[in-house]
C-alpha cells in the first residue's frame, strides 16, 4: 500500500478555533500576512512529508474562500512551487475542476507541471460541487455546480466534465488537433473552416506539425505544446467518488477513484463495482487495486491524548462548513433514521471515530483501523490522510509530529 497526504489548506488563525482573529481580519482570505503564513506551513509540511517517506501530496481546487478555509485557489500553480522544494514525493491536484477550465489551457498547464516535476504529477479531475464559485467560473460552458442528483443541471455538469477531459486527452495524444465539440460549442481551430491570414505560413509549413496549415494557407489544426513528460499523460485520479455513476465512468476512463466512504464494508462494495467495471474494459484489477480511501488520522501516545488534540480541533469547522454540503452523511450509522439528515450536533469527533471516518488514537489503534480495510480489500493500493482540523488549526510542530509518528510507526507495517 502507498500513502498520501490530502491538504485543504487553511489560513492559520481562521475558522471557529480562532474566531476573534478571523473576525478581526475579515475577510482573512484577502489578508496578505495571513496568506504568507499559510504558504510557510504548507511548504514545511510538503518538504517534511517528502523527507519522511510519504508517497504523494494531494491538494484540491477552490475559489472565493474569503473565510480562509479550503484555500487552494490554483493547485497546479501551488504544486509547481512545491515541486521545486521537494525531490521524490508525487504531487496531485485532487482535483482540477474541469467544467471551470478551458480544455486546451488546462492541458498546457498540466503538461508544464508534469515537466517541472519530471513525471511526479498525478492528475486529479473533478466536477465541482460548490455553487458559489462553480457557477461563476463554469458559466462559459453553461455548467453549474454538480449536485449528484441526476437533475438536468447535474447532467450538464457531468457531460461538460467528460467533454473537457476528452479534449485534454486529444491535446496530449495528438501532434495536431482538430475537433468540433457540440457539447461545449467549441471549435479547434476557430472558425472550424480554417483561420485565414496566418502571416508565417512558410515557417509553419516547414517546421510546424503536419496538417496544421493547408495548401491555401489556412490554419486547419493546432499543436498543443508541450506534450506531457509522461506518455501519453499523467495517471488520472478522481476525488471523492461516492455515486455509482462516477465509479463506473472512472473505470471507463481509466481513472483511479479516491473514495470517501468511511465504513470498510461500504468502501469494499464501491471497490468491487469499480473492479467489475474495469474488467469490462479489459483491466483485471485485484479488489482494492487502483483505488484509494481517505481518512482523518490523529495520533498520540494515548487514545485520550489523540482525541483531545485532534478531535476538538476538527469538530465545529467540519460540521459548520462541510455539513451543509452533505458531508455529514458519511457519519450515518445503521440505526439512524434514513429519512432524516444527520444533524451538525452528531458531527463530533466521537462519531467520526466510531464510523471510522477518523482514526484517532495510538499508532496501534490506527494500524488496526487500516487492517480492518485490508481484511475486506487485501490489495487496497492507496491510503490518504485527510488533514482536516490540523494544518492551520494546530501548531505546525504538532502537525509535523503526527506525520512523523505515522511515517515511522504505521507506514512500515503496510508499505509495499
Amino acid at each position: 500500500m502507498k500513502f498520501s497526504l490530502f491538504l485543504n489548506p487553511q489560513i492559520p488563525g481562521s475558522g471557529w478555533a480562532a474566531e476573534e482573529n478571523a473576525k478581526a481580519k475579515r475577510p482573512i482570505g484577502r489578508d496578505v500576512e495571513s496568506y504568507q503564513k499559510l504558504l510557510h506551513e504548507v511548504r514545511e509540511i510538503a518538504v517534511h512529508a517528502d523527507q519522511i517517506g510519504f508517497d504523494a501530496l494531494m491538494m484540491t481546487e477552490h475559489h472565493f474562500h474569503s473565510e480562509g478555509f479550503e484555500f487552494s485557489v490554483n493547485p497546479l500553480m501551488f504544486l509547481t512551487d512545491l515541486a521545486a522544494r521537494t525531490e521524490r514525493i508525487l504531487l496531485a491536484p485532487l482535483g482540477i475542476v474541469l467544467p471551470a477550465w478551458d480544455p486546451i489551457r488546462a492541458a498546457e498547464d498540466v503538461a508544464l507541471l508534469d515537466h517541472f516535476s519530471k513525471g511526479r504529477l498525478r492528475l486529479g479531475v473533478a466536477r465541482g460541487y460548490q455553487n458559489r464559485w462553480m457557477n461563476v467560473l463554469g458559466q462559459r460552458w453553461h455548467a453549474a455546480a454538480a449536485r449528484s442528483d441526476g437533475s438536468k443541471s447535474d447532467t450538464r455538469n457531468f457531460d461538460v466534465f467528460g467533454e473537457v477531459l476528452k479534449i485534454m486527452k486529444m491535446a496530449w495524444e495528438q501532434d495536431s488537433l482538430r475537433y468540433k465539440s457540440e457539447v461545449l460549442d467549441y471549435e479547434i481551430p476557430a472558425p472550424f473552416s480554417g483561420i485565414e491570414g496566418w502571416p508565417a505560413q512558410e515557417w509553419t509549413q516547414t517546421f510546424g506539425a503536419p496538417g496544421e496549415i493547408d495548401e491555401n494557407g489556412l490554419i486547419q489544426s493546432v499543436s498543443v505544446c508541450p506534450k506531457p513528460y509522461q506518455n501519453p499523460h499523467p495517471e488520472l485520479w478522481q476525488p471523492f467518488t461516492v455515486s455509482d455513476r462516477s465509479v463506473i465512468r472512472a473505470a471507463q476512463e481509466g481513472i483511479m477513484p479516491w473514495m470517501f466512504t468511511p465504513n470498510p464494508d461500504d468502501h469494499a462494495a464501491k471497490a468491487k463495482l469499480y473492479q467489475e467495471e474495469c474488467a469490462k474494459q479489459g483491466k483485471d484489477y485485484k479488489l482494492g487495486e487502483h483505488t484509494g480511501i481517505l481518512k482523518i488520522v490523529g495520533m498520540a501516545d494515548t487514545r485520550e491524548e489523540a482525541i483531545a488534540t485532534y478531535g476538538k480541533g476538527m469538530q465545529k469547522d467540519f460540521a459548520s462548513f462541510f455539513g451543509p454540503f452533505g458531508y455529514l452523511e458519511v457519519l450515518r450509522k445503521k440505526e439512524d433514521d434514513r429519512h432524516q439528515p444527520i444533524s451538525p450536533e452528531k458531527g463530533d469527533f466521537k462519531r467520526m471515530n466510531e464510523v471510522e471516518m477518523a482514526l484517532l488514537g495510538t499508532p496501534d489503534d490506527v494500524k488496526r483501523g487500516i487492517q480492518r480495510m485490508l481484511d475486506r480489500m487485501p490489495d487496497l493500493e492507496w491510503f490518504g490522510l485527510f488533514m482536516q482540523g490540523q494544518q492551520g488549526v494546530l501548531p505546525l510542530d504538532t502537525v509535523k509530529r503526527n506525520l512523523e509518528m505515522f511515517a515511522t510507526k504505521v507506514i512500515p507495517e503496510f508499505q509495499d
